[in-house]
C-alpha cells in the first residue's frame, strides 16, 4: 500500500512516500547525510519504496529532524499495515557489519514499545549517536511497533548505528511477510 504524509510544524517540514509492498527504492534528502544513509539502507533492506523530503532546523541541531521523520515514517507505516492480516506478525534479524552485530527482534503489536540496548556515544560525522534511539523511538511509538534493538558486540559507531537500521529493515520485511493461514495472528481477534 502506498501512503504519501505531510507535516510541518516551526522545526520541520516532511513530505514522505511509502510504500510496503516495494522494491527497495529510495529518494532521500533530510540535510543529514549519515541518517540519509541510514534510510536509504532501511528502505533497502525492508524492501520498502520511501521517498523522505525534510527541511528541518540543523542550524540548530539534527535532533527535531531525525525524530519528526521517525514521526512521520512511523505513522505513514502505521496506516500501511494496520489492521494486520495474513502476515506473519514477529520478525527478527542479527545484522553483522564487520565486528559489529546488532539483533532486532519485532512485534506488529499495535502496541508500541522500545528496548534500546546500544550503548554508544560520539558521532558519526556530524551525527550525533544518541539521535539512532530517538529515531528508533518515534518510530516505534507512532507505528505501533513493539521493538527490540540490542547491541551484541561492536566497537565502530558507524557499523553499530547502521546493523541497527538494517536488523530493524529485515524483522521487518520478515515480519511482513505473507502469511495467508494467519487471519488475524492474534488469539484476541484484533491488533
Amino acid at each position: 500500500m502506498k501512503i504519501e504524509k505531510l507535516r510541518q510544524t516551526k522545526e520541520t517540514k516532511i513530505r514522505l512516500r511509502l510504500d510496503v509492498e516495494g522494491n527497495g527504492k529510495s529518494e532521500i534528502s533530510t540535510g543529514v547525510g549519515f541518517f540519509d544513509h541510514m534510510l536509504e539502507s532501511f528502505a533497502k533492506h525492508a524492501q520498502f519504496d520511501l521517498t523522505v523530503e525534510c527541511e528541518g532546523d540543523i542550524h540548530v541541531d539534527d535532533h527535531h529532524t531525525v525524530e519528526d521523520v521517525g514521526i512521520v515514517l512511523g505513522q505513514a507505516l502505521s496506516e500501511a499495515i494496520y489492521p494486520i492480516e495474513n502476515v506473519e506478525r514477529f520478525g527478527n534479524s542479527v545484522v553483522v557489519m564487520d565486528e559489529a552485530a546488532v539483533e532486532c527482534a519485532l512485534d506488529l503489536s499495535n502496541r508500541p514499545y522500545l528496548v534500546y540496548e546500544i550503548d554508544v556515544t560520539g558521532k558519526v560525522g556530524r551525527f550525533d549517536v544518541e539521535l539512532a534511539e530517538e529515531f528508533f523511538k518515534a518510530f516505534a511509538f507512532n507505528s505501533g511497533l513493539t521493538l527490540h534493538l540490542v547491541l551484541q558486540r561492536g566497537k565502530n559507531r558507524h557499523h553499530i548505528i547502521e546493523a541497527a537500521f538494517k536488523a530493524c529493515a529485515v524483522a521487518l520485511r520478515r515480519a511482513l511477510a505473507p502469511n495467508a493461514k494467519a487471519g488475524v495472528p492474534s488469539t484476541k481477534g484484533v491488533l
